[in-house]
């Protein structure tokens, strides 16, 4: 096998371990919350720390040479040219309620380019995988199915999806702009998770996505899998996703709902 053959077979099944483990463990009245983040609304429960541990655990244990960026703090360095961007929980908040949409992202880079990447839904049981230059593909019990974005969906006919940061002044600014796009589309979706929000447009079930405020770990992997099944996945005016702004979209939709959102003054809180 490849390199990026091997590094794809060591994040699925590490994801799936993890997802595993999270859903088994999950008390019946919710995770503890051992403390918050950015805000109050931003929380990291006992489960996102028990979850990454793992996941470095087994990384580690196959490829000790590699580096590590974990949302939870679980950051190494390495001398392998090989990275690997986890996030243990992506959708805490959906997790700590016992709402499905939550996912276990990881995601291997190769001096600095996202070469593999697997995003493991639990209770979906919905498995997204894709290795740079090798396509994207979903798995599920019933079999396995090649990714296709949704492509040349008119603005005024697209079903977006979009999240919320976790400080009060950012939420001013996403409201701001929302108001700007929400009569330029069809609907909009706000599922609580960027990965999965972005294996949901690699799936053809939303036909675009933007956020302001994630982070590497949220879209490492779910970028991957949107650019393999035929997508965009950038920020405003051509600079790269990231926490200014992170735009995902098939060709056609991709360039009406950017443009839309730079009208719209989008990096300004």
């Amino acid at each position: 096998m490849s390199l990026a053959e091997d590094l794809l077979e060591l994040a699925a099944a590490t994801a799936r371990e993890a997802a595993r483990m999270l859903v088994g463990k999950r008390p019946a009245d919710g995770p503890d919350v051992v403390q918050t983040k950015s805000s109050p609304t931003d929380v990291v429960t006992q489960m996102d720390r028990a979850a990454e541990a793992l996941i470095i655990e087994r990384i580690t244990a196959a490829r000790p040479d590699d580096a590590v960026l974990g949302e939870e703090g679980g950051t190494r360095p390495g001398g392998s040219g090989v990275r690997w961007v986890i996030d243990p929980i992506d959708g805490t908040v959906n997790y700590l309620y016992d709402l499905p949409d939550w996912a276990v992202s990881i995601a291997a880079e190769v001096d600095g380019v996202a070469v593999a990447g697997a995003v493991e839904i639990p209770r979906r049981g919905e498995t997204y995988t894709a290795m740079r230059g090798g396509g994207a593909l979903m798995h599920t019990a019933s079999g396995t199915r090649e990714l296709r974005v949704n492509s040349e969906v008119p603005l005024d006919r697209a079903l977006v999806s979009t999240g919320f940061g976790y400080s009060a002044a950012r939420r001013a600014g996403q409201a701001r702009v929302l108001t700007g796009v929400l009569p330029a589309v069809r609907d909009i979706r706000r599922g609580g998770s960027c990965c999965v929000d972005l294996c949901s447009l690699a799936a053809g079930r939303t036909d675009a996505y933007y956020e302001r405020g994630v982070q590497a770990w949220d879209v490492a992997a779910g970028a991957l899998i949107v650019g393999e099944a035929g997508g965009r996945v950038e920020g405003l005016h051509g600079a790269p996703a990231g926490t200014e702004l992170t735009i995902a979209a098939g060709p056609g939709t991709f360039e009406a709902l950017h443009d839309v959102l730079a009208r719209l003054d989008p990096l300004r809180d």
